[in-house]
């Protein structure tokens, strides 16, 4: 785990600290403009900020944001994808979307994943460690100051890269909160998506926390006995027991709740399973997003044939559930969903 950081601090946190040192409050203020909103790249920047108080900052607060590594850019679709090399060696991918007015940053929240999933070539590399509040609000930044240089800015992010984020819950929940605070970078709470294989008690506790996050649940099938297969966490907490957190979720916040649902060929793609899925989704607050398998080394699945992928679609629209067929972005770099890893070109 690399050292503290002034990212790694809420609001409160920090202007506890920058009192505990004898400043005023406003200094708080003044520095969490600096590192949220104008996007300081160190303290010496930060010119109105007392010379004395910038050297104590700088020996007690490590102010180390990840080192850029390889950038690969899909030059046709406009989307980027950045290795991050972090403070003790470790490495996470991190990915820009650009699709009409939107700017969509997908963040990674571990380094790895401990969930294995059989489809996603990250749950292959295994798990390191997670990540800082600071480390995962540090990839929004990096984009931030890319994209700033051309007069855009971050619209939305999507919490949908390596690991599984409510397997690192506290820090996954304050970095959303540091980006959304509104002296700060003030992303609104709607324009962040938190994805989960369905931990149970991370969406029963996503419940509690009064935000008005958008939530997507990867299901990927119908039963119990495949998913277990394709997602072993999945043993944990059955299909009942996450669509029941799901509910609960859409009780507490009035947010329609988005179910991934990626397509293998010959594995979760037939008719009858569109049907299975149709049955337990109909009647509830639920958008089904349908993905195409996106392809990566070393793994032995295979995306279906298009009419295969929209037969499955009007399955589900025929039952009365909403299903969108994601446009697969990235792919050419290997920046689409399950495909982020760390064994990359110049690292």
């Amino acid at each position: 785990m690399s050292a503290l950081s002034p990212y790694d601090l809420s609001y409160p946190e920090l202007e506890e600290l920058l009192t505990g040192w004898g400043e005023p409050p406003y200094r708080a203020r003044q520095l969490w403009t600096w590192l949220w909103r104008r996007l300081a790249t160190s303290y010496q920047g930060m010119t109105d900020l007392p010379k004395g108080l910038r050297a104590r900052l700088a020996a007690e607060l490590l102010f180390d944001p990840p080192r850029p590594g390889a950038l690969q850019l899909d030059a046709e679709e406009g989307t980027e994808k950045v290795l991050l090399h972090l403070a003790d060696g470790e490495a996470i991918e991190a990915v820009l979307l650009r699709e009409g007015d939107r700017r969509t940053v997908c963040v990674s929240t571990q380094v790895g994943c401990p969930v294995g999933c059989a489809f996603c070539a990250t749950g292959n590399m295994g798990f390191r460690r997670d990540l800082s509040p600071g480390e995962i609000a540090a990839q929004v930044l990096h984009f931030a100051r890319r994209l700033r240089g051309s007069g855009e800015r971050v619209s939305h992010v999507v919490v949908m890269g390596m690991g599984e984020p409510f397997l690192n819950y506290a820090a996954t929940l304050k970095a959303i909160r540091n980006l959304n605070h509104p002296r700060g970078f003030g992303l609104g709470a709607r324009r962040f998506t938190l994805s989960t294989v369905g931990v149970v008690p991370g969406i029963l506790r996503l419940a509690r926390e009064g935000l008005q996050l958008n939530l997507a649940i990867s299901l990927h099938a119908p039963e119990d006995a495949l998913r277990e297969e394709l997602v072993p966490l999945a043993r944990s907490w059955p299909i009942r027991e996450v669509l029941a957190a799901a509910d609960a979720y859409v009780a507490a916040t009035g947010r329609r709740v988005t179910y991934e649902y990626v397509l293998l060929a010959g594995v979760n793609d037939s008719p009858a399973q569109a049907r299975g899925l149709a049955r337990l989704l109909s009647g509830r607050l639920a958008h089904v997003n349908l993905i195409p398998f996106n392809p990566a080394p070393g793994l032995p699945f295979q995306r279906p044939a298009w009419p295969r992928v929209e037969a499955f679609r009007r399955e589900l629209l025929r039952r009365g559930v909403d299903a969108t067929v994601r446009r697969s972005r990235g792919v050419r770099i290997r920046a689409g969903c399950g495909q982020l890893r760390t064994r990359h070109p110049g690292r």
